[in-house]
């Protein structure tokens, strides 16, 4: 779902012609989105979306990054071309050292007013989806947001913006049909990160910020880094072991804990369980939660819901356990274990804790084999 809209039916759209002055624009951008030294990995995700549709419509992708004065600010540029950029409109001022909604707003408007882009793309992250209404707002354009799909209609150019509505139970595809540029946000971990080609080369296009400091209204004090490190990092796990309202009762999510820790893992859950206060909302995996996108996603007690099922899809391979044969996750799971969650999931750990130091056992003997050869 987050490659295509492949399960829609045609879209049925009114005609209606684009006004001459937006005839103009042309391009696919995507908001660099850095703080303090470091891209969220959404931004390149959205590179990698922003290419194939850049590709069918026949223009170019630009990485735009607004920020400091400092060289590695400048130094996103062979990043953002690693990704597939063919140019980047770099806007360097101390103004724009650290995030702030008016700077930002202010920068990005003039950028997309100067250079005319026909579609813009940001992360569904805290500063891209406060900055993106604000730019939308501005541009008095349109915005689609926490997307799913991103596809191209050949007939008009448009963009086909999918997304789960109604609590998760429908998907609808929304279409700016009348202003320029269409815009989107896209969560984290939706769209598939791109392989990195380095050595590729992006045109660099520098544009001022005809904004003084003095004209911002807040300014920063300080830079608090976030001291709960030990919060669950759902969005960038590569193992995941999720349960749900299947469980009966909170005490049994120790079951999913438990295996988890085995596998290395972390902790997911449904919104059923999270509202049910069995755990923390940090955990919550679906449309109202996080999106992820890890190589082994097992989930126990969970029907698969669209509202769950748009949040994981996107892992590679998908087991899941429930009592009931019918249940929707299994449309979608490469493996499914019809059964009671609390007697599989003990099983599975002590399976898996077997394999794991069975593994870890012919490691450490072939690592004391190559010593002993290597003292001989």
């Amino acid at each position: 779902m987050s490659d295509a809209i492949d399960s829609a039916k045609p879209i049925k759209k009114p005609k209606r012609a684009l006004p001459e002055r937006f005839k103009s624009h042309k391009g696919v951008w995507v908001f660099i989105e850095h703080e303090h030294g470091h891209v969220h990995p959404v931004s390149w995700e959205l590179l990698g979306k922003g290419r194939l549709l850049a590709d069918k419509l026949g223009v170019e992708l630009a990485g735009v990054i607004l920020g400091g004065c400092a060289p590695e600010v400048r130094a996103l540029v062979d990043q953002a071309a690693a990704y597939g950029a063919d140019l980047c409109y770099l806007m360097p001022s101390e103004v724009l050292r650290d995030y702030r909604n008016q700077s930002y707003t202010a920068g990005m408007t003039e950028l997309v007013n100067t250079f005319q882009p026909e579609i813009l793309l940001l992360g569904a992250t805290t500063q891209g989806r406060d900055l993106a209404g604000s730019v939308a707002t501005t541009l008095l354009t349109g915005l689609t947001a926490d997307c799913t799909g991103l596809e191209i209609d050949p007939s008009d150019r448009s963009l086909l913006s999918s997304r789960p509505t109604f609590g998760g139970s429908l998907m609808c595809t929304i279409v700016n049909l009348a202003t320029r540029p269409q815009m989107a946000t896209v969560r984290p971990r939706v769209m598939p990160m791109p392989a990195r080609a380095d050595g590729r080369s992006a045109r660099l296009v520098e544009h001022p910020l005809r904004l003084a400091e003095d004209a911002v209204v807040t300014k920063v004090l300080d830079f608090v880094p976030d001291a709960r490190a030990d919060k669950p990092q759902l969005a960038f796990a590569d193992f995941i072991v999720a349960g749900g309202r299947g469980l009966s009762k909170p005490e049994n999510f120790k079951q999913v804990f438990d295996l988890a820790r085995v596998l290395g893992a972390e902790v997911g859950a449904s919104r059923p369980a999270v509202h049910a206060g069995w755990v923390e909302s940090e955990r919550q995996v679906g449309q109202s939660g996080k999106t992820v996108r890890p190589k082994f996603y097992l989930a126990a007690g969970i029907s698969g819901a669209v509202q769950h099922r748009v949040g994981m899809e996107g892992a590679d391979v998908i087991a899941a356990i429930n009592l009931d044969a019918n249940a929707p996750i299994f449309d979608f799971a490469n493996y499914a274990l019809v059964g009671n969650a609390l007697e599989l999931l003990p099983a599975l750990r002590s399976a898996f804790a077997r394999r794991l130091e069975a593994a870890r056992s012919r490691r450490a003997q072939g690592e004391a084999g190559m010593a002993a050869e290597a003292k001989a």
